[in-house]
């Protein structure tokens, strides 16, 4: 176990290109599979996008079945329940390319074989397997998790909701409300949270849903986006649930909870993948048609820019979502292989990467918003308009910052979390901390480092980057200690420190990865896409940097950090960035689409 890579190591350890899977390693069957998925939404989801933005929930449902019939719902189940049982990788690779065209689809499709299926998959005994998940890997039904409450949204395991056990002790009575609950309109199944007695942790259950059993539904939400997703409160009236439905133990719903939700944004950043190809593709394709001045727009510098930049994020994202899950997939494997079961194996292999998923949940949805956003800026008047694709992609991605635990949440866990697996010694932070701080007292290199190989300073750069995130982080901990995580706004700064790291990294081991494989010279704009994302990770890490040693360091330790600062993020050599986004945005236009 010990070369075996851990969640959080990435900041401490250098990784090599060759250790890391990219979309560029997809397998045959893969290929197969992401071509199946992308003929299933340009057939059934993107000719009827208009219909999905008027609110038409049927449609949501029956494209759900169709979903069922071809597999697509069953992709991570087991195949002893009916599933194709395949990896981690394939899981995500699914959810990328079957969320590209409209979020009411891919909302219906992530809450119901993520939160909806996959509890019972992880959590449930063999009986309560065999009895749901067949039906739930087909299609036959389909599932909704009622965790949220009018009281109780980030702070999950705050709810209300009351689970009182019958005298005879043959079942519980459920009685209170949950809100936002997605698929509620047609879902068979429900994962619902409550509280036995005063227990400190909510307890999970799995309540068929009958409504002659005190169950009720209340009116479809009026939703700025994924307006075809079915969003209704659900309200339980001393609903009867059977003790064998109680999901794990008493008490351990929160934990299922939250294990449930590190899955769920891996998979939410995948979601957000694809969203982006086909964004930018449309701008590109309309930028090439839509003549001003008697010529294409996309000939203009300032469109170029735009899309260089939204074909560098979708990138980068891709890059760093493969990398991870495909390390949860190695975790699970290696876990099976000592004996572990399915469910050990794939829940510890989660939570192992729980600090990746936060950051790529932050991370890819910040960037599919940006990237909607520009979008409706290049079809300038038109992009506002309902008629183009823009309005509605725009509308769809804002809620991805929201759910799956809000972006402001996912930033202080992977920080916090990241804390915590040092404070276990899962992760070595303070020998290198310890490190940078005396390399802050000695005297700087001057001589002038061999760069001629590719990536060379690149790679330099990053591992100058972890230093800052070493230096800031350490530097609190030592002032805060465990009260740092009421320093919220320090942790924030942190945490954008750590994304861009990780996000950063992963796009120049991908680049890296892919020029020694194809050569440098056939994938200039990869290249050009890592540096320029680089450049921009190296400007937000010494802003936050900055905000965070100027808030809680004073005098000379001030004086100390900042000069820090200043030496761990100075190029040698800076990139040309015009001219990077120039070659990126060439290459998009001469191919008319998102070709990387």
């Amino acid at each position: 176990m010990s070369n075996i890579i851990r969640g959080g190591q990435f900041l401490v350890k250098e990784t090599k290109c060759e250790d890391i899977f990219t979309p560029e390693d997809f397998s045959e069957e893969q290929k197969l599979m992401k071509d199946s998925v992308i003929e299933f939404v340009d057939k059934e989801l993107w000719p009827n996008k208009e219909r999905f933005e008027k609110k038409d929930y049927a449609l949501t449902e029956e494209v759900m079945r169709k979903a069922g019939d071809l597999g697509f719902l069953s992709i991570s189940v087991p195949e002893a329940y009916g599933g194709m049982g395949m990896g981690f990788t394939n899981t995500v690779l699914v959810c990328d390319y079957i969320s590209g065209a409209t979020g009411s689809f891919s909302t219906a499709f992530g809450a119901h074989t993520g939160i909806g299926t996959m509890p019972i998959t992880l959590y449930g005994t063999e009986a309560q397997k065999q009895k749901y998940v067949p039906k739930l890997a087909s299609g036959e039904w389909f599932g909704a998790y009622c965790l949220t409450e009018p009281g109780a949204g980030s702070d999950a395991n705050s709810g209300k909701t009351k689970a009182v056990l019958s005298e005879d002790g043959t079942h519980y009575k459920i009685t209170g409300g949950k809100m936002w609950i997605s698929n509620a309109g047609f879902c068979s199944v429900f994962i619902v949270f409550a509280r036995i007695e005063d227990d400190k942790n909510i307890t999970g259950f799995i309540v068929e849903n009958d409504p002659s059993n005190g169950i009720s539904l209340g009116d479809e939400e009026h939703k700025l986006g994924i307006r075809s997703s079915s969003t209704r409160q659900v309200f339980f009236n001393e609903t009867k649930v059977p003790v064998e439905n109680m999901l794990a133990g008493r008490g351990e719903g929160f934990k299922i909870a939250m294990n449930a939700l590190n899955v769920g944004r891996i998979k939410l950043a995948a979601a957000c993948l694809e969203a982006q190809r086909r964004t930018i593709s449309g701008a590109v394709n309309y930028a090439n048609e839509r003549v001003q001045f008697k010529t294409p727009i996309s000939s203009f510098g300032a469109i170029q820019a735009k899309l260089a930049e939204m074909a560098m994020n979708s990138y980068a994202g891709e890059s760093a979502t493969y990398r991870a899950a495909s390390d949860i997939e190695n975790r699970i494997n290696i876990r099976v292989s000592e004996g572990n079961t399915h469910q050990e194996a794939e829940l510890k292999g989660v939570e192992e990467f729980a600090i990746e998923c936060s950051i790529l949940k932050v991370a890819v949805s910040e960037d599919v918003q940006n990237c909607t956003d520009e979008g409706i800026q290049i079809f300038g008047g038109m992009g506002f308009s309902e008629d183009a694709p823009m309005e509605s992609a725009w509308r769809d991605a804002r809620i991805a910052r929201i759910y799956e635990g809000t972006n402001e949440i996912n930033r202080m866990l992977s920080v916090g979390m990241l804390v915590k697996k040092a404070m276990k010694g899962h992760v070595d932070l303070l020998g290198p901390a310890m490190a940078v701080a005396e390399e802050l007292m000695g005297i700087p290199s001057f001589d002038t480092p061999d760069y001629s190989e590719l990536f060379a300073e690149e790679k330099e750069m990053i591992a100058k980057l972890k230093k800052v995130f070493l230096m800031v982080s350490g530097a609190a901990v030592q002032k805060y200690g465990p009260q740092l995580e009421d320093h919220q706004q320090l942790l924030m700064a942190a945490s954008d420190i750590l994304i861009e790291i990780y996000m950063a990294e992963s796009t120049i081991l991908r680049t890296e990865k892919l020029a020694k494989k194809e050569g440098a010279d056939k994938v200039q704009e990869q290249i050009a896409m890592a540096q320029l994302y680089l450049y921009h990770a190296t400007d937000i890490i010494n802003q936050k940097g900055k905000e965070g040693i100027v808030s809680f360091a004073e005098g000379d330790e001030q004086r100390m950090m900042l000069m820090g600062l200043k030496r761990f993020t100075k190029y040698t050599n800076m990139p040309n960035v015009i001219g990077l986004r120039e070659k990126i945005a060439a290459k998009l236009i001469s191919e008319n689409k998102y070709c990387f």
